[in-house]
């Protein structure tokens, strides 16, 4: 099959990495892509956002097969397009991507099905919302409605902070239309985990899991950002707890968005936290999370175009995937100043060295090339990956990947599964 990649970060690049090595794959190319995965596939320059031209581009170039990256594109309704012109598509229809496209979907949804959630109420207006605030106390967790590039969630410490949230997200200032409706919800005190699973719209096949580090500084300190680092699989992950994720909170939602009238299609990204063994869902994303992804990629053995076509196409329950026990492990390099105002523009230097290292995977996020230097022009610019025997042993050869790079103007977290360790 021709495939076409969407997507411009980490995690397409580590997608496009398996996908180009499965036999059924002839040509790859890939819109916008980034100066690293220029280097596996053919990149046209077409925005993430721009459906018409992206459902265009699979027109002329003849494409068979569309893998999603990001969630912009399907929340926009790129995957309806694609299959009204019977182009499968891996990625779930614009009703069924409101499951990460809104919160307040997600939650009532999980609300009138019985999955376990966080208490919560929604709101658009201030008063209103401060008075929620007031009632429920500190610490509470503030979240904008709409999509927001993983940084529409606000955990507050004080009941001060959390309002000061609120009039930041209903006024607009701060997320614009997608914090025009926000959810307020308790915090839960416990150990957050990513789960994935397929869903061709009737089966659901598991996949494995991993754990993100959100905070920009060691030892979670700091503000969000979209993920500073992971490594898979989570420690708290056993036998025991994956089946009641699948059992309590997967496949009912399986069963929930198939009864609503918008059966999904694509990959459950469940952000879970644990408290005393017990999961609840803390929010849904409709696409692989980053840089998750790219510690996932790692670890499958098996045919990644296999799993994504039998899922596009409603035949999941034929793929079986296999995974390398060896755990991976990946550190975000970020640009200065992530995730506030970021240095552009600088030049990456000794990166074929440090990706010559055993074991090491280099994917690029935030760059691109000019004059045969790779340039970053993110905030997140590059997941310096391993993997290894032992968490230990992956993280060692990561950071050596990471001090071996020249680039004075980025910065990462050195303690990347401190929790796996400690």
């Amino acid at each position: 099959m021709k495939i076409l990649l969407i997507g411009a970060g980490g995690r397409e690049h580590a997608l496009g990495w398996k996908l180009k090595q499965s036999p059924l794959c002839r040509e790859l190319i890939c819109a916008p892509g980034n100066a690293g995965i220029a280097q596996i596939a053919r990149c046209i320059p077409v925005r993430v956002d721009d459906v018409e031209g992206l459902v265009a581009l699979t027109q002329t170039e003849h494409v068979d097969f569309v893998v999603v990256g990001p969630e912009t594109p399907l929340v926009l309704g790129l995957a309806d397009k694609l299959r009204a012109i019977g182009i499968p598509v891996f990625g779930p229809s614009k009703a069924a991507a409101q499951l990460e496209g809104s919160k307040i979907f997600m939650k009532n949804l999980c609300r009138k099905y019985n999955i376990p959630t966080a208490a919560y109420d929604c709101f658009t207006d201030i008063p209103k919302a401060h008075a929620f605030i007031d009632r429920l106390g500190a610490p509470i967790v503030i979240k904008a409605d709409g999509l927001a590039a993983g940084k529409g969630v606000v955990v507050s410490t004080t009941v001060a902070e959390a309002k000061d949230a609120v009039n930041d997200m209903l006024s607009g200032n701060a997320f614009g239309n997608a914090g025009a409706s926000i959810v307020i919800e308790e915090f839960l005190e416990g150990e957050e985990i990513s789960y994935f699973a397929i869903s061709d719209g009737i089966n659901l096949l598991p996949l494995n899991s991993a754990q993100d580090h959100k905070r920009v500084g060691d030892g979670d300190t700091g503000p969000n950002t979209g993920g500073m680092g992971a490594y898979s699989p989570a420690r708290l992950m056993t036998p025991e707890m994956e089946q009641i994720v699948i059992t309590t909170i997967l496949e009912p939602t399986v069963k929930a968005m198939a009864a609503e009238g918008c059966p999904f299609t694509g990959v459950y990204f469940a952000g879970l936290m644990v408290l005393n063994d017990v999961p609840k869902l803390l929010e849904y994303n409709v696409r692989f999370g980053d840089p998750e992804c790219q510690t996932l990629m790692l670890r499958l053995t098996s045919d990644l175009v296999d799993m994504l076509y039998a899922a596009a196409t409603g035949h999941l329950e034929t793929v079986n995937p296999q995974w390398s026990p060896n755990p991976s492990l990946c550190v975000v390099m970020a640009a200065n100043g992530y995730p506030a105002e970021y240095t552009k523009n600088t030049v990456i230097k000794n990166l074929d060295k440090a990706a010559e290292l055993p074991d090491v995977h280099i994917f690029h996020a935030g760059t691109t090339e000019k004059d045969g230097q790779i340039l970053a022009n993110g905030g997140r610019v590059l997941g310096i990956c391993a993997t290894g025997p032992d968490v230990q042993s992956a993280r060692n050869a990561a950071y050596k990947a990471v001090d071996m790079i020249d680039w004075p103007e980025g910065f990462c977290r050195r303690d990347i599964a401190w929790r796996a360790l400690s």
